[in-house]
């Protein structure tokens, strides 16, 4: 199989919303049964394509590198970087997984104690209720530390430590994401779709 056919596609709902990357190879199966049309982004503009349209403009319209077409008999073929389903217009139901990242986007890098703003890398989460008191690894009991603020607190409750909370943590509502884990790549023409996604390691309960 051409390596071509491995490039991730943005799957885009009736309603142009984000749902999923699949493999090139998948994307032209949709096309060729007629349930999804390519869109192609330039400057800002969008253009949808039937597949037979898509391969007259592939013909026009080569590729400036080899890697971005599929070969066939008669011509390269461009690959689509974004489809648009026909019918499907849901989005997928899912769970925004309890990672570092996700926690530390949820509370926007700001220290839940002190309010100051931190890097990734200068920041730790913490326990609201300590685990020695029972406490959970749930997004009701997890919040953003800086490290001044997390060794202050250490395994006591907040108003042990005399800390006070600016918010009280809660589950966040789920935002449609796309993981991209498989491949670690994207494309510029996704940029007007794709929301944030951190799809990291899912931490222990």
């Amino acid at each position: 199989m051409e390596a071509a056919l491995t490039e991730p596609v943005l799957v885009l709902n009736r309603l142009w919303q984000a749902v999923n990357v699949v493999a090139a190879k998948r994307a032209f199966s949709l096309l060729i049964s007629e349930h999804a049309q390519v869109v192609h982004a330039e400057n800002d503009d969008f253009q949808v394509f039937s597949i037979l349209d898509w391969i007259d403009f592939s013909r026009e319209n080569p590729p400036l590198r080899e890697a971005d077409a599929v070969r066939t008999v008669r011509y390269p073929v461009r690959l689509p970087r974004i489809i648009l389903l026909s019918v499907f217009d849901k989005m997928p139901k899912k769970e925004l997984k309890l990672t570092r990242k996700n926690v530390f986007e949820r509370d926007k890098r700001h220290c839940q104690y002190c309010g100051k703003s931190f890097p990734f890398e200068e920041l730790n989460l913490d326990h609201v209720i300590p685990r020695h008191y029972g406490g959970k690894t749930t997004w009701e009991n997890i919040v953003c530390s800086c490290i001044k603020c997390n060794s202050r607190k250490a395994n006591r409750l907040p108003h042990e430590a005399n800390m006070r909370l600016i918010q009280k943590p809660s589950r966040p509502k789920w935002r449609p994401v796309i993981s991209l884990a498989a491949r670690g790549k994207k494309h510029d023409e996704w940029k007007h779709f794709l929301d944030l996604a951190y799809w990291n390691v899912e931490l222990e309960n």
